[in-house]
C-alpha cells in the first residue's frame, strides 16, 4: 500500500541493528511493533508528554486495541529509517494511526517497507476501562489530523 504522508506527520530516524534482525540479516517482523511503538512514545514525548505523566499525573494510559501491519520490502541490518506516523482518525477515547517504515535510496527515493494501521484506546489507568481523551490532549491531536 503506498499512502502519501502528510506534511505534518511526525517521523524518527532509525538504524537497524543485529538484535533487530533474523539470521539474514533482515529486519524480523516483530521488531516494527516495537519500531512503531517507539515512534508513538517520541511522538508523545513531543507534544510535551511521557506515559509515566500520564499515568502519575492524569490516571490515563494509551493501549493498543488493533494493529494491522503490511511488509512490503525487507529492511536490513544497518539501514537507516524513517518511522514515521499521523493520525487518521481521533474518536472519543480513541486514536487511529497510519505508520509507516521507509528508507531512503541512494537516489533521494524513499521504499516503504512496512505500512500499519494502529487503534489505540485511552484508558483510566485505575479502573482499566476506555475513558475519554481529555480536551487537552484533544485539541493537541486535532492539528494533526
Amino acid at each position: 500500500m503506498k499512502h502519501e504522508q502528510k506534511p505534518n506527520a511526525f517521523t524518527i530516524p532509525v538504524r537497524i541493528y543485529y538484535a533487530e534482525t533474523d539470521a539474514g540479516g533482515v529486519v524480523y517482523h516483530s521488531k516494527y511493533l516495537d519500531l512503531f511503538e517507539r515512534c508513538r512514545t517520541e511522538w508523545l514525548r513531543q507534544l510535551g508528554h511521557n506515559q509515566q505523566n500520564l499515568i502519575d499525573e492524569h490516571n490515563l494510559v494509551f493501549v493498543v486495541r488493533n494493529i494491522n501491519i503490511d511488509y512490503l520490502r525487507p529492511g536490513r541490518l544497518d539501514d537507516l529509517l524513517q518511522i514515521g506516523l499521523e493520525v487518521d482518525k481521533l474518536g472519543r477515547s480513541q486514536i487511529v494511526f497510519r505508520q509507516h517504515a521507509r528508507r531512503q535510496e541512494a537516489d533521494g527515493s524513499w521504499t516503504e517497507l512496512a505500512t500499519a494501521t494502529v487503534q489505540i484506546v485511552c484508558v483510566d489507568f485505575a479502573k482499566f476501562k476506555s475513558a475519554p481523551i481529555p480536551d487537552w490532549l484533544r485539541a493537541q491531536l486535532e492539528t494533526l489530523q
